[in-house]
This record gives structure tokens, C-alpha cells and sequence, in this order.
């Protein structure tokens, strides 16, 4: 009688021990799947986040030279008209995030910078050029330098990068609902995100 309850004893403890490693195994895996699973929205929500504007800007290119002494000069002059087409953007591919499996947390510790990209579209008009002065390829790469720095200038005094700023929290805020809606929570550096709003008052 004794044998026998002592191997229904270690049936049991047998049962219960594959049980609970079974139950273990399911947990792990389903951890992993959530992990992963996690770490493929995130890639997929993180493309390129751009704010497109269009810049028009008109002056007028002069130049000249002397010869003999200043006796005799050589001019000449362009009128540039320029249209520029202006993107920023944020490669959220290039997010440095964390991933915390045991706490369910993801954690953005860095952002990308914003990245600036001109295209002028540069059109010359009115163009007069004496014989011993004449327009040549460093004239238009000074000129070309000179516009990209005149609309930089301009970008920075306009509402683009704010505005591209507002599409980046909006961009992140679909990370903090996926990841909410896996029971995940998101953190941006030391600051937790209890609620989308809350990305909008993060200093990012």
C-alpha cells in the first residue's frame, strides 16, 4: 500500500512538474512573441515623418573686374529667380530605443535630429557678360551657396521644423497606443508616458 502511494506521489510531483514548466515555457514564449512583436510595429510606424514647404526668393547676381591699373572694367550681372522645394524630417528608423521584456517597458532614449533637405530650382534671367568676364562654374557655385544659405535662414524663422515637430509627437503617440494596447508601457528617457498628451509637453 505504501508503494503505491508512493508512486502516486511522484506521478503527481511528475505532473505537477511538467505543468509548471509548460506553463513557464508559455509564459516565455508568449514574452517573446509580445517583444517581438513590439519591436516590428515600432519598425513599421517608423518612417520618415516630413513637413514639405515651398520658398521663393528673386535678387540679383553682380560682379566685376579691373584691369590696367583700374583703367578698364568687365561686368557682369544675372537676374536669379529661385524656387526651392524644402522637406524636414525625422528617420524614426534611427530611433534609439530599449526594450525591457521583464517590465513591459520600451524606452526611447534618443531621437534623431531633424534632417534639412533643399532642392532650389534656379532660373536665370536678364544675363549680360563682358568678353574678359565671363559666367563660369565658380560663379554658379557661389550663387548656389548663397541661395541654400538664404533659405536656411528663412527655415529657421519659419513655422517648418515646429510643424514637423508636431507630426514626430504625432508619429510617437501611435507607438504609445500600440504599445498600451499590449499592455506595454513607454518611457522617453527618464520621463514615463502615462497618456498621449503627455508627449506633447515632453521638451523632445
Amino acid at each position: 500500500m505504501k508503494n503505491i502511494l508512493l508512486s502516486i506521489l511522484m506521478v503527481a510531483v511528475v505532473i505537477l512538474g511538467f505543468m509548471y514548466w509548460e506553463q513557464k515555457n508559455d509564459e516565455r514564449e508568449s514574452l517573446e512573441e509580445n517583444t517581438v512583436l513590439t519591436q516590428e510595429q515600432i519598425r513599421n510606424v517608423g518612417k520618415l515623418v516630413v513637413t514639405e514647404g515651398t520658398f521663393s526668393q528673386v535678387f540679383t547676381y553682380k560682379n566685376s573686374k579691373s584691369f590696367y591699373f583700374d583703367v578698364l572694367s568687365a561686368r557682369k550681372k544675372a537676374l536669379i529667380v529661385v524656387n526651392a522645394d524644402v522637406s524636414v524630417a525625422y528617420d524614426l528608423s534611427k530611433l534609439d530605443i530599449q526594450i525591457d521584456e521583464e517590465g513591459k517597458r520600451v524606452i526611447i532614449n534618443d531621437i534623431p535630429e531633424e534632417e534639412i533637405s533643399i532642392n532650389p530650382n534656379i532660373k536665370y534671367y536678364d544675363v549680360t557678360q563682358d568678353y574678359l568676364n565671363q559666367f563660369e562654374a565658380e560663379d554658379y557655385n557661389k550663387i548656389k551657396t548663397r541661395i541654400e544659405k538664404g533659405l536656411r535662414e528663412k527655415i529657421e524663422n519659419s513655422t517648418l521644423k515646429s510643424n514637423a515637430r508636431n507630426r514626430l509627437v504625432s508619429e510617437l503617440q501611435k507607438i504609445y497606443i500600440l504599445i498600451s494596447s499590449m499592455g506595454w508601457t513607454l518611457e522617453y528617457k527618464d520621463q514615463p508616458i502615462s497618456n498621449s498628451e503627455n508627449l506633447e509637453k515632453i521638451k523632445l
